[in-house]
Formats: C-alpha cells, structure tokens, sequence
C-alpha cells in the first residue's frame, strides 16, 4: 500500500505542486489543515511561501505547532520545504522590525542573505551531507531556489558526543554558505523546493516518501 501523506494546508500559499510532485512519486497525498488527519499520515509535509511572520500566524491558527511537536515524539516523520523549513530554527529577523520565535526544534536564526543579488532565485549546487538518505542518489545535482533569508551558520557540533544521532546538515551557497537541507531522525527539511526542482527533486521526494 502507498504511503500516505498530508500536505499542510495552513495557508501559506499554492501548494498544488507539492501535491501534483509528491502523487507523482507514489505517495497517497491529502490536502487538509486538518490535525487529526495530519496526525494520522505517514508523513507531513509543511510548505511555507513568503514571509516567515506570516507562516508561524498561520500554523499557530491551524494548530501546527501541537500537530507536528506530536508527530516528532511519535517519531512519525516530517518534512518541510522553503519557509516550511525555517520554522523549525529559533527564529528569523524576517520582517526586520522585531525578532519572529519559531518552532525552536534546531538552534540557529534566519536572517537576510549577505549577496549582492536578493532573492536567491534559481538553480543552484548543494553540498549535501555525509551518509544523507535525502540527497542519496542526488548528491550532485542542482535544486531550485526562491528565497531572501536563510540560516547562515551551525552551532551543533557533528563530531561532539551526540554525533551518531547528530543532525546531517546540507549547504548550498549565495553570497556565503548557508544551510539547504537537515535530516534529524523524523524531522527533515529543504530550503530549496524539490516539487519545482525537476528530476533531481522528484528523486529527492521519492527518497523521503519510500522511507516512510
């Protein structure tokens, strides 16, 4: 039987792509805000488009927060995508007149890409992490990128005395390094977007939904 998958609609934007990409790879997808449905998938996916103030209103609305801290004890797993990713930092500078808390699953701040040229918009080269079931497969490719803001450092340390269940961190690079992708145990997530990132997303996809 195919996996089954929720992609949360909790208003951050269209979203039929990821539904199209994920039905594409095998997955039985939902599209719903519902929490007991999303409870009850074998994955989750959070997608998040725009301004990250605008997506944390949103799923505190939908319930988000409860709903995924509940999939994450289960170990049932999650995947978010471009400001669907973001969110599980501390925080982001975004919108720059105050400091927006995030989900604070893994340490780190969003802030405003240092690059002559913002938005990051287009293909661009990952360096994806040691061991990476996510990018297996893929580990050269290009994904596609829309973003202003992103975490630009790492503070867990992959060598320290939690290494085996550290998080697997991918960077990609515009205007200096900042994270692309992290894999930690249930929890994953792309700053790029793999339904717009053609074969090598796909790919990517099909990696996360046969691992459900």
């Amino acid at each position: 039987m195919s996996p089954t998958v929720v992609v949360f609609d909790y208003g951050s934007g269209n979203v039929r792509s990821a539904v199209r990409a994920l039905e594409r790879v095998g997955a039985q997808v939902t599209l719903t805000a519902d929490a007991a449905v999303a409870l009850a998938a074998d994955g989750l996916f959070v997608p998040g488009v725009g301004n990250f103030h605008a997506c944390m209103a949103g799923l505190r609305a939908a319930d988000g927060p409860r709903v995924i801290e509940v999939r994450l004890a289960g170990a049932r797993p999650v995947l978010g995508v471009c400001v669907g990713m973001q969110v599980f930092f501390d925080g982001s500078t975004e919108p720059a007149a105050h400091l927006e808390s995030g989900l604070g699953e893994w340490p780190g701040l969003v802030e405003r890409l240092a690059a002559p040229v913002v938005p990051h918009m287009g293909w661009s080269p990952v360096r994806a992490a040691l061991g990476s079931a996510l990018f297996a497969g893929v580990e050269s490719e290009r994904f596609y990128f829309v973003h202003s803001y992103a975490v630009q450092s790492w503070t867990l340390d992959p060598h320290g005395p939690f290494a085996p269940r550290a998080p697997k961190v991918t960077w990609s690079e515009h205007g200096g390094p900042f994270v692309a992708a992290v894999e930690n145990g249930p929890l994953a997530a792309t700053q790029f977007h793999p339904e717009k990132s053609g074969d090598a997303g796909a790919h990517l996809l099909e990696n996360w939904v046969r691992s459900l």
